[in-house]
């Protein structure tokens, strides 16, 4: 990359503050038990799951889409400003501590089952914020940041992700290769029965042969699986000793729920999008239109620009401040938290993804990665052209 010129007037981020809503939004699991507790009300504690599910995609619509980019010249400034760092150095503890609490206040409060559901599927975003905030920093040199990855990883027992993300699915993201890239026709309840497993035991595969290429043992404090996995047990022990053991029950469903939030992220980021295959198991370096892009602002500022999916799995190292906007990309209609609701209906997300895709990826099959199992359901459908 040639040498970036000096501004002529200095860079100002205009989302510098827009980030603390990243710091602030997954401690919205405190509104619920804090106006059910004001009213009484156990349907207070729907509130964040409405805001999640159904506010967040509609000031996505209204707030629209933000394509603007830092200069080039503009962003060794913009990575070195630890102000965006302690945003991510503060919502780990933040993360921890809205964990925590929500086990607790389950436990320890009496709950219809409604309210103990509403308590599930809102502790279950703050997982996945876990497991977001553990993307954004597993991919940085440094050390700090990558311990706090891990132990984000690991109140919902997902610190295999640390691996399985960042030295598997992006190698093999938009690939037939690959668990974590969801193919055309591929419902996402189908996907997550593929992706689960096999990232974890992609992640395992990848950890073993590392340890032995270094001559170290697999089962040892060297191994990066291991180490979030005692923090796992570690938290959990502890909230079974202090709540008493029907705190298992709520932890696992939990976990799930928070690891299904990464499930579904996997699922929209690279659905039926495919790298060429250059020979037999090797395809062309990934490329900004290899991932479904998102610029809709607010679902951004909370979640650290991972929309910019695109500039991310282009440039893995890139901080999310300094995520790029570019043209003609595959686009989403919405951001996550809409995208998510409409993946679960899945009749509801071919009839609008399927056609979004054959705009930008074309007709032929050999362009497209395809559910094997639904490929002649799929050229029939869509007069595709079956090429290989």
């Amino acid at each position: 990359m040639p040498n970036a010129l000096p501004l002529a007037v200095p860079y100002r981020d205009r989302k510098r503050y827009a980030w603390l809503f990243s710091l602030v939004i997954p401690a919205t699991v405190l509104i619920g038990p804090a106006l059910m507790l004001t009213t009484g009300n156990p349907w207070a504690l729907w509130i964040p799951v409405v805001f999640f599910y159904s506010v967040v995609p509609l000031l996505d619509f209204f707030m629209g889409e933000d394509q603007s980019n830092p200069p080039e010249a503009a962003v060794p400034a913009l990575d070195a400003d630890p102000y965006y760092r302690w945003i991510t150095y503060l919502l780990a503890p933040v993360l921890w501590a809205a964990f925590i609490y929500s086990a607790w206040f389950v436990i320890r409060t009496d709950l219809p089952w409604f309210g103990t559901l509403a308590m599930v599927l809102t502790s279950g975003s703050v997982g996945g914020f876990c497991i977001n905030l553990g993307h954004e920093l597993g991919h940085k040199n440094t050390r700090l940041e990558r311990w706090l990855a891990k132990i984000v990883l690991a109140p919902t027992g997902y610190g295999h992700f640390y691996i399985e993300h960042n030295r598997g699915h992006h190698r093999d993201a938009a690939t037939p290769l690959d668990p974590a890239s969801s193919r055309m026709g591929e419902s996402i309840y189908r996907f997550m029965l593929r992706e689960m497993p096999g990232a974890w035991w992609r992640a395992w595969d990848l950890e073993k042969t590392r340890l032995q290429k270094s001559g170290l043992p697999v089962f040892s404090w060297h191994n990066e699986i291991l180490q979030p996995a005692v923090l796992t047990l570690l938290l959990w022990s502890t909230l079974t000793v202090w709540l008493g053991v029907q705190v298992l029950p709520f932890l696992l469903i939990v976990s799930f729920w928070s690891n299904f939030q990464l499930t579904s992220a996997n699922y929209i980021e690279h659905y039926g999008l495919l790298r060429k295959q250059r020979a037999p198991g090797k395809y062309e370096a990934c490329q900004p239109h290899h991932s479904w892009n998102s610029n809709h602002i607010f679902t951004n500022w909370i979640l650290f620009h991972l929309q910019r999916h695109s500039d991310h799995h282009a440039h893995p190292l890139r901080r999310y401040q300094s995520l790029r906007h570019f043209d003609n990309l595959p686009t989403l209609p919405n951001g996550y938290f809409g995208m998510f609701f409409v993946a679960y209906v899945p009749p509801l997300w071919w009839a609008v993804m399927d056609h979004r895709l054959l705009a930008f990826a074309g007709r032929h099959t050999s362009g497209l990665n395809i559910d094997p199992k639904r490929r002649a359901a799929l050229v029939a459908r869509y007069g595709l052209i079956d090429n290989g």
